[in-house]
């Protein structure tokens, strides 16, 4: 399993070293006392931070306030697998191959995906080290120039000797605009494989907005997309996972969109529907 907001710092750390492992903690009695291993995510992120921190970077550009969050938690669970950085590169269509914007990008540069991988790694020897982000897995040349900067990024890192151990592909996919080209994402992920690193699906779920109102229709091509994306994915030798992002449409968030909500379009983005009954995803997964 894995934690949806409650491992994300504003979260955890209200006010600076004051830690609420509370939510956690639950999460982590509960994968023990169901034999579950948990995934950790995110260590460091750009956005979902406590309101003090971006002030604190700014007044005092202190590599403790990343290294010692990192530390904190790494020491407190024993995770099988931690997203140590998400979302670092500008998402698609938002720059050629830039960097997303983040108070750690503005207090030390790019390097901060180095200070937090190695940071993690001193803390948590035996712990997967995943760089998680989405945006390799449609087939558009926004995507195209995407997987080229994620390429990029990791052939920075593997050169300066950083320990990245995986990719996570969150695998946030559509059901009907910019679908998945197999051909495009079979070469990425050979490209992958071969630099040494596994790979991971570690938020899978099928956006249906944009189709008929018919769900049988809508859920046959949720169905039909994940499909063709793991049919791709689960043929590399490096994929070690395959995570969904939540198990129910029961606890997926009703659309932002007005218009969706007055018309009472809700997501079908997973494998179970609001009365946890198996659909068609489920079927393909």
């Amino acid at each position: 399993i894995v934690p949806e907001y409650e491992m994300k710092r504003g979260a955890l750390e209200p006010r600076p070293g004051h830690y609420d492992f509370s939510a956690l903690d639950t999460l982590f009695g509960f994968a023990r006392q169901g034999g579950l291993t948990l995934r950790g995510h995110p260590l460091v992120w750009y956005t979902a931070n406590p309101p003090w921190l971006a002030p604190a970077l700014e007044a005092r550009r202190d590599e403790t306030l990343l290294t010692g969050h990192i530390r904190t938690l790494l020491q407190r669970y024993p995770l099988t697998s931690v997203d140590v950085v998400n979302e670092a590169l500008a998402p698609p269509g938002h720059g050629q191959g830039g960097w997303r914007p983040s108070p750690w990008l503005k207090a030390f540069g790019p390097a901060y995906i180095d200070i937090a991988f190695h940071a993690a790694r001193a803390s948590a020897p035996a712990t997967q080290l995943v760089y998680n982000d989405f945006g390799c897995e449609q087939g558009s040349g926004a995507n195209d120039r995407f997987r080229a900067a994620t390429l990029n990024l990791l052939d920075g890192l593997l050169a300066r000797r950083v320990p990245v151990d995986a990719l996570g592909l969150q695998g946030h996919l559509t059901a009907f605009s910019n679908r998945v080209d197999q051909r495009k994402l079979r070469a990425f992920l050979d490209e992958v494989r071969a630099r040494g690193l596994a790979i991971l699906v570690t938020e899978l779920d099928v956006d249906d907005s944009g189709g008929p109102s018919d769900i049988a229709t809508r859920d046959a091509a949720v169905a039909d997309e994940a499909r063709r994306f793991l049919d791709v994915v689960l043929d590399s030798p490096a994929t070690g996972a395959v995570l969904t992002w939540n198990l129910s449409d029961r606890y997926v968030d009703p659309p932002d969109e007005w218009r969706l909500k007055l018309a009472g379009f809700r997501y079908r983005k997973t494998p179970y529907d609001a009365q946890m009954r198996p659909k068609p995803l489920w079927t393909a997964l």
